[in-house]
């Protein structure tokens, strides 16, 4: 993966670009494995080769993805990779016009639906993970009673300890160590209700 920090999008070209189901998708297996084909990932999403080099040339005329080194002999295989290390999506970076508010919604809609269809996957074929993973894994729920400035605090601290984990288990991967390792989701929403 691209040694790049966090690509925060700002700009509604992007934006768009990334909010259509099908280069979502795409982009979270590319992040996932960190480099891939076309035709690896046409397999995981069930979908032509053509249709998926198209979303991934879209995905890379935006820079949110780019060509990565060859991983096998066969020269006529173009292996992609994210172009940075993550991305964000700030409310306040398209609050300035109902246009660009209308498509940060509807991104941020795109994103919540296929987190929660891996989620549904998830309770779907929990019964088949060792009891390990099953106690592993987490479902919870906080209400708390927060300033903006506390969830913000709160939002960082949890922010930085996700990336310590991750460059942890990063690391251990590079180094040989990958026995017992899995994907693992973590998806975390804070944000104000009123009842």
């Amino acid at each position: 993966m691209a040694s790049k920090e966090n690509r925060r999008i700002t700009d509604m070209g992007t934006l768009k670009a990334l909010a259509h189901p099908l280069r979502m998708r795409l982009y979270r297996l590319l992040y996932v494995s960190r480099t891939a084909t076309a035709s690896h990932l046409a397999d995981q999403v069930d979908e032509a080769v053509s249709l998926v080099s198209y979303h991934l040339r879209k995905l890379a005329d935006h820079g949110l993805i780019e060509q990565a080194d060859p991983q096998s002999e066969d020269g006529r295989e173009r292996w992609w990779r994210p172009a940075s290390d993550g991305l964000s999506i700030h409310d306040e970076d398209f609050s300035d016009a109902p246009e660009k508010a209308a498509a940060h919604a509807a991104a941020s809609r795109l994103i919540h639906e296929q987190r929660s269809e891996l989620y549904r996957r998830h309770l779907d074929t929990r019964s088949h993970w060792s009891a390990e993973w099953k106690s592993a894994s987490l479902d919870s729920e906080y209400l708390a009673r927060l300033t903006a400035a506390e969830l913000a605090e709160l939002s960082g601290e949890l922010h930085a300890l996700l990336k310590k984990y991750d460059a942890r288990g990063r690391a251990a991967e590079a180094a040989g160590d990958s026995e017992g390792r899995e994907n693992v989701a973590l998806h975390v929403y804070g944000f104000p209700f009123r009842v």
